[in-house]
């Protein structure tokens, strides 16, 4: 089967095409596990913390990808053959516990860093940590909904928001224009301002709903209740923090930030960053009741995700346009052959 394998750890900026087309040999389920037919994979900046080894990889050569769209071809032994030709998504979320806090268990193992993930034809992956995808979603719409849309859907759960709250969003790409989309549904009458540095993502925000936007350092009309940041970076941390009313919180949501603009946290100022009960917490993952229930709203919701639609062979330049922050919306890989009408209309 076709793939994109990563062979070794280093920057893009060293090696801007780090993934090599391979065929490699298709995997055969075992007890408890569904192969997949991959459909389509969505493109995640986790995997860029793979790629230049901020959260390697568990070994190499590996297969990266864990937003992944599927049909279900073959089953191994105590799974019931009647699932066979289902739809199903799979997160960053492999496996653990099935416990409430199974994300921050050590027994986690994640798609495509510690097991082969979607950049391939074919793949396995244990039945129980599998989704169905509601009817109203394409392939390619799905996709970003597994990880970007989940994962914000848990750092919306952690932002402690009540409606009328006024929420922050730092940085706008595949997480941050579903979320917003998210609070308009579950906190109607909470504004949401978005920090964004292009003026195209400001744009793209104010057409999904933003009540202001703004760079991040920028003084909105009132300061915000929580501030939700899906950056890279560390600089949105610092403007962040002095944002936030009294007692606010700073939700990040981001499994590694990069180490190009750390030195600036050694200005964080007790009095203007943290005083006054502010609160930091990090997003850690996700739990299966994580993404089936963001599903599961998504569709009540009419989310609509945004993407930019790229061939397996071409996994290189979406990597590169996420690294270059050219994104509107989230970027999928189309791998296998779609069952929908939307995804077909798509130019690749």
């Amino acid at each position: 089967m076709k793939a994109m394998l990563l062979q070794k750890t280093a920057s893009l900026t060293d090696n801007p095409e780090p993934l090599t087309a391979t065929e490699v040999q298709m995997p055969e389920p075992t007890a408890g596990e569904l192969l997949l037919r991959v459909i389509a994979c969505g493109v995640c900046h986790t995997e860029l913390d793979e790629i230049e080894g901020r959260t390697p990889p568990a070994f190499l050569p590996i297969i990266p990808g864990h937003e992944v769209v599927g049909e279900v071809v073959a089953t191994g032994k105590r799974v019931d053959r009647g699932i066979i030709g289902n739809r199903v998504g799979v997160g960053w979320i492999f496996s653990s516990t099935g416990e409430d806090h199974e994300n921050l268990s050590n027994q986690f193992v994640a798609t495509g860093r510690d097991v082969n993930g979607g950049y391939a034809e074919y793949m396995t992956v244990h039945e129980r940590y599998t989704y169905r995808i509601p009817a109203c979603f394409s392939d390619f719409e799905a996709a970003p909904l597994l990880c970007a849309g989940s994962v914000g859907y848990r750092a919306l759960k952690l932002a402690g928001l009540e409606n009328g709250n006024i929420l922050g969003l730092t940085g706008f790409g595949g997480s941050a224009h579903l979320v917003l989309q998210l609070a308009g549904y579950l906190y109607p009458k909470s504004p949401v301002y978005v920090f964004a540095r292009s003026p195209e993502a400001r744009q793209f925000a104010t057409e999904l709903g933003a009540a202001w936007t703004g760079i991040a350092n920028d003084q909105p009309p009132e300061r915000p209740q929580a501030i939700i940041d899906t950056t890279p970076a560390w600089q949105p941390v610092l403007a962040a923090l002095k944002c936030l009313r009294p007692g606010g919180r700073l939700v990040i949501n981001a499994i590694r930030k990069e180490q190009r603009d750390k030195s600036l946290m050694a200005t964080i100022d007790y009095a203007e960053h943290l005083w006054q009960e502010k609160e930091l917490k990090t997003v850690a993952n996700v739990t299966r009741h994580d993404i089936s229930a963001f599903l599961e709203i998504a569709a009540v919701a009419g989310i609509r995700p945004e993407v930019q639609v790229y061939p397996l062979a071409r996994a290189n330049a979406a990597l590169g346009a996420l690294r270059a922050g050219r994104v509107r919306g989230a970027k999928v890989l189309a791998i296998g052959e779609t069952r929908t009408a939307a995804d077909a209309a798509h130019s690749l």
